[in-house]
């Protein structure tokens, strides 16, 4: 907890702005921020070496490349012990984009990308014989309507 207390409201700017696009370069955050390049990239280093930033990552409209159907899987485990067996053998299912550990109904709540409705079909069939899940509940997406990274401060 100690290493929270090393974070500033400057290194909250430069993590809200590369949540809005992690493509922005380092001197256009310095200006933004009031301060060197060097500084930006010094603080990054520093927000990488505490685990908070663990990396920086695409925002990819999935639909434009042939994946028209994402669903959210809540997946019931025979018992809480198999989890980590579990989530070894989803990581081999690539479908699978997001896996979590919950409180709740579900033992597990995942989010996976599929083609077509045929393809679902597939990729639930594969996930259902996983050893370990008892049975699962698919609710499909209709649409995203937010899809965002948390706010530090006001825009």
């Amino acid at each position: 907890m100690d290493k929270i207390l090393d974070i500033d409201n400057i290194d909250l700017k430069i993590i809200s702005l590369l949540n809005d696009d992690a493509k922005t370069p380092y001197t256009e955050i310095a200006k933004k921020v009031f301060v060197s390049s060097g500084t930006v990239h010094v603080r990054m280093r520093k927000l990488e070496d505490m685990g908070i930033v663990k990396s920086a990552t695409l925002n990819i409209d999935f639909s434009k490349l042939g994946y028209d159907i994402s669903a959210f899987l809540g997946i019931y485990l025979e018992k809480s012990s198999l989890y980590d067996n579990v989530i070894e053998k989803l990581k081999e299912i690539s479908e699978v984009i997001n896996a979590y550990y919950t409180t709740g109904n579900y033992s597990i709540f995942a989010k996976i990308i599929c083609k077509d409705t045929n393809h679902l079909r597939t990729v639930l069939d594969n996930i259902q014989k996983v050893e370990g899940i008892d049975r699962t509940e698919t609710l499909i997406v209709l649409e995203e309507s937010i899809n965002r990274p948390i706010q530090f401060f006001d825009k």
